[in-house]
């Protein structure tokens, strides 16, 4: 469970830092000082959450190596390697998860832009 909170956690940021990076790049030469200092603001907090999750992935992963090494224990060579492979492909199937969410949300952000442009 902490694991799927970490990597959304993680996910999230992310892209929530990407579209402040390209809102800071779109601003124009003429844009209002305010608006940019908020954007840096943004960006400066979202970097240290970014940190921050990090941070926390790595605590999961060393708490995930310690209840390993204790089911290791207990469990028979073919259910402990069917636990460590559940274990790996959970952490790439929500990351694949929240990708492709997160390209369908921009396509039908981009539809949405060319109906209104036509």
């Amino acid at each position: 469970g902490d694991l799927d909170k970490v990597v959304n956690l993680l996910h999230s940021l992310s892209g929530r830092l990407a579209r402040v990076e390209t809102s800071l790049d779109s601003l124009g030469p003429h844009a209002p000082i305010e608006d940019k200092v908020t954007l840096r603001e943004k960006q400066r907090l979202l970097v240290a959450q970014l940190e921050d999750a990090k941070e926390l992935k790595e605590h999961v992963g060393r708490r995930e190596e310690a209840v390993g090494a204790m089911v290791a224990r207990y469990l028979p060579a073919e259910h402990l390697q069917d636990y460590q492979h559940f274990i790996k492909m959970k952490s790439a199937l929500i990351t694949e998860q929240r990708e492709l969410e997160e390209k369908i949300k921009l396509g039908q952000e981009q539809l949405r832009c060319l109906r209104e442009s036509l």
